[in-house]
């Protein structure tokens, strides 16, 4: 949405501009500095605490319609069972019955990402995930867990995750480089793929809709309309999917954790 500002020069010059990074800005609701630092609660922080409000209300009622033994299980009931099963099937096919514990984090990293897409598609939301601070964060939580759950359990053996197995001992430092490399890019390669497929697909829906209101659509309009209805279908299942992706790899980091090259 284009500031009142690009709105009135753009009418003033006889046209209709609109700024597809403009759905990006961070604007600050309740301004705060502590310390000297910024702590402001902006559009963001409030989107992310809709999605967690809204995640934790859902859930907590399906949780307690579940309890009620009913015959014919409510809808809420069957999504949350199905998001549930979900996560566990992954969780059982890559980290295996030890990994059971962590559940909880896995399946409230997958449903906080999930919604957080998902809001983002509404009219006149914002989309925390397209903030690469947010998604780097989510992705230091995982790459710090899985971190110390490695230390905690294995202690000082961890460095065999750098050392794989049946490797010429001539070949060990270049690998072992590459590895410590390979791990530490982790948290940046997790957020960078969330965050850069939410900003791609929301400024190319915003273009086409820019396209929609700049030609009309009598006018020729009408092949941008169809190319956003598609692309927010397809931005749909890209929520949907990066969700998955960002819960898969972080099981694999946590498999790895576990079972340093065992598996």
């Amino acid at each position: 949405m284009s500031s009142p500002d690009h709105g009135a020069a753009a009418a003033a010059e006889g046209g209709f501009h609109i700024d597809p990074m403009h759905q990006f800005e961070i604007s600050r609701i309740i301004p705060l500095e502590i310390g000297g630092i910024d702590a402001s609660f902006t559009n963001s922080a409030l989107w992310m605490v809709i999605v967690a409000v809204t995640a934790t209300l859902f859930l907590t009622l399906s949780v307690g319609a579940s309890k009620s033994r009913a015959l014919v299980p409510s809808r809420a009931q069957l999504v949350s069972e199905m998001a549930y099963e979900f996560i566990a099937g992954i969780m059982r096919d890559i980290v295996g019955p030890s990994g059971q514990k962590f559940f909880p984090i896995i399946f409230t990293l997958f449903i906080f990402i999930l919604l957080c897409n998902l809001f983002g598609m509404l009219p006149y939301a914002f989309t925390p995930t397209s903030h690469i601070i947010v998604t780097f964060a989510l992705a230091s939580v995982v790459f710090i867990g899985v971190t110390l759950v490695g230390i905690f359990k294995h202690g000082f053996k961890f460095v065999k995750l750098f050392i794989p197995s049946g490797v010429p001992v001539w070949l060990l430092p270049l690998i072992s480089v590459i590895e410590v490399i390979s791990y530490l890019s982790r948290p940046i390669s997790l957020s960078v793929r969330l965050f850069a497929n939410m900003l791609a697909g929301h400024t190319m829906l915003k273009v086409f809709a820019g396209f929609i209101v700049s030609l009309g659509f009598i006018g020729g309009g009408f092949l941008p309309f169809f190319f956003a209805v598609a692309l927010t279908g397809l931005e749909v299942l890209v929520a949907f999917l990066q969700a998955y992706v960002f819960a898969v790899l972080s099981c694999i980091y946590l498999n790895d954790a576990l079972h340093l090259h065992d598996h």
